[in-house]
């Protein structure tokens, strides 16, 4: 069977389903939930600072969900390049170029 082949560290059902813990996949749920609307507007907007921070808190919750599965490199990595990085050097080009005030016509 699958589970004696590939032990993890949850309970396996009958079915050979490996189900997440009640908490964790009520975070799971709402991380995605967040990730999935935070892009969206990150899109939609017209004002370019507020997409920058939606793209900034989209990152971070990307980061938040590599870190509930398991993959610390990947989450340490979309927060310090993602959430960081990329969004302060959106932020400082749009300042420079005067962005700011301008609003992207829908």
């Amino acid at each position: 069977m699958f589970a004696e082949r590939f032990p993890c560290r949850y309970p396996v059902s009958p079915g050979g389903m490996i189900p997440l813990p009640g908490s964790e996949l009520i975070l799971f749920i709402v991380l995605g939930v967040a990730i999935t609307c935070l892009a969206l507007s990150a899109v939609l907007l017209n004002n370019l600072i507020r997409c920058t921070v939606a793209y900034a808190l989209s990152s971070a919750c990307l980061a938040a969900l590599f870190f509930l599965l398991d993959s610390p490199y990947a989450g340490a990595f979309e927060l310090t390049v993602g959430a960081g990085l990329i969004s302060v050097l959106f932020l400082v080009a749009l300042i420079l170029s005067g962005g700011e005030e301008l609003e992207v016509p829908a």
